[in-house]
């Protein structure tokens, strides 16, 4: 099981010691859902960046910089020893081994399922990570997200993960799958763009995109969180290579952005279906890469790999309220090996809730209760 989730959400707490992040994560681990799941699926975790603070980098976050007066504030906590306790915290705690022993805060490493797949787990949120939206300096960070020095990576993990890519493809294993935090994909938000994702490092996202084209790396599967919605994408280079919407023609790979287990949609607590659809509605009409979008439903999504394709399945809460074994299936993709896009027959274009470009949404409700193996239509 591959997770991308917040498990200490919103750290705010003026004196954020080793005890505090301890405590945090402890509280949890009393979730008898999340209990039940460690002890019935092995996990290859990565954190995001509330394992430290809120839009974290690596001098500071969104509510701890590195200067004197933020130190001060912090009642005496330094960016470093806050990340320290943070991370020590995380190692003590979740079901995760020092990848190196020379290297404290490294916990991008890959993994490789036999000649099937090799997943590739990065660290965009932690490790050598540019100056990120801190909310006081959007503009800023907009103006100067195309600039070649900046990196969410690190030059040495960028290295390392370019230089994975390509010795998986010469291997001749069947697919890599790139596990991080944040949405590769461009999303044009009607004009706006989240320059805490991979928005505001367009440099470093294309040279990830000119390491896949340059070397004619085929099947590469993106696999995101933290944005509290669900997105379905082509990759494809915008402005270096053409690119057929209709057809995926162009594209050098896919991405599936898994929704939230319990945090709210990012346009509301108690957003409607209607509002939510409507806006995924724009959203997927702003980004031509962008096939399905979902703003509404809390959940998850399984990968199902062979050496022919690759299907992801998503599933939604209908209610979040109450402990209950509740989902909606929401759609459905395929990935044909060799194609690198999505494959357009997807789902019979369909899916339950969102926007699916060139489909139509059902809306049915019809839910299947997990504990008892029950269906029938959900009345909120």
């Amino acid at each position: 099981m591959l997770l991308c989730r917040d498990y200490t959400r919103k750290q705010k707490s003026n004196h954020p010691s080793l005890y505090d992040y301890r405590k945090r994560i402890a509280q949890y681990r009393t979730d008898l859902d999340l209990y039940a799941s460690h002890q019935q699926f092995p996990w290859i975790p990565v954190w995001d960046d509330h394992e430290v603070a809120d839009n974290t980098w690596k001098a500071g976050s969104a509510h701890l910089n590195n200067s004197e007066d933020s130190f001060l504030a912090a009642g005496g906590i330094s960016v470093d020893q806050r990340k320290m306790n943070a991370v020590r915290a995380y190692f003590e705690w979740m079901p995760i081994r020092q990848v190196d022993m020379d290297d404290n805060l490294r916990i991008w490493r890959s993994f490789r399922f036999g000649d099937l797949f090799d997943l590739v787990m990065l660290d965009t949120r932690q490790y050598d990570r540019s100056v990120t939206d801190l909310y006081w300096n959007t503009h800023y960070v907009g103006e100067v997200s195309d600039e070649a020095s900046r990196s969410l990576m690190g030059p040495r993990q960028e290295q390392w993960f370019y230089r994975t890519l390509r010795e998986s493809s010469r291997r001749g294993t069947a697919w890599r799958v790139v596990g991080n935090q944040i949405i590769f994909s461009r999303m044009d938000e009607a004009g706006s763009f989240n320059y805490d994702s991979w928005d505001g490092y367009l440099a470093n996202r294309n040279r990830t995109f000119a390491n896949l084209y340059e070397h004619k790396i085929n099947n590469t599967v993106f696999l995101a969180g933290d944005s509290h919605a669900s997105w379905v994408s082509d990759l494809v280079w915008l402005g270096e290579h053409e690119y057929d919407a209709a057809t995926g023609a162009g594209s050098v790979g896919v991405e599936f952005a898994g929704s939230a287990v319990s945090s709210p949609s990012p346009v509301g607590q108690n957003v409607s279906l209607a509002t939510a659809n409507s806006y995924s509605a724009v959203l997927v009409g702003s980004n031509r890469e962008l096939q399905w979008q979902d703003l509404y439903y809390r959940g998850y999504f399984e990968l199902s790999i062979g050496y022919d394709a690759l299907n992801a399945s998503f599933f939604g809460v209908p209610s979040t309220k109450t402990r209950n074994g509740y989902e909606i299936s929401l759609t459905n993709f395929t990935v044909l090996a060799g194609e690198n896009r999505l494959h357009r027959s997807v789902a019979n274009a369909q899916a339950e809730s969102g926007s699916l470009k060139g489909g139509k949404i059902l809306g049915s409700n019809l839910t299947h209760d997990t504990a008892s193996g029950e269906w029938f239509v959900f009345k909120g």
